[in-house]
């Protein structure tokens, strides 16, 4: 989770500008452009943040993925899940 040390507007901002690198696969707001690859936008940060970790430690496998994740520090970790957690979806039915 996020420390309370760091606004979350400050975390927030980060995350927005640590997520260009991850824009590839899962689009700049967060809605994926890739078939295999998941929506982020709306995503709770706690489950961001546990798969992430789960990549990096190789707990969870995906061959991007994992090569991504180890290059992220917790505070990396920490400020993408508030971004893309603070991104609101909106559901229709169809």
């Amino acid at each position: 989770m996020i420390s309370a040390a760091v606004p979350a507007a400050q975390a927030n901002e980060a995350g927005r500008t640590k997520s260009a690198a991850c824009s590839a696969c899962h689009g700049r707001l967060g809605l994926a452009t890739l078939p295999d690859a998941p929506n982020l936008a709306g995503q709770p940060a706690i489950y961001v943040e546990a798969q992430l970790k789960a990549y990096r430690s190789g707990a969870r496998q995906h061959p991007v993925m994992n090569v991504v994740a180890q290059y992220l520090s917790d505070a990396d970790i920490a400020a993408l899940a508030a971004w893309y957690a603070s991104l609101k979806v909106e559901v229709k039915e169809p």
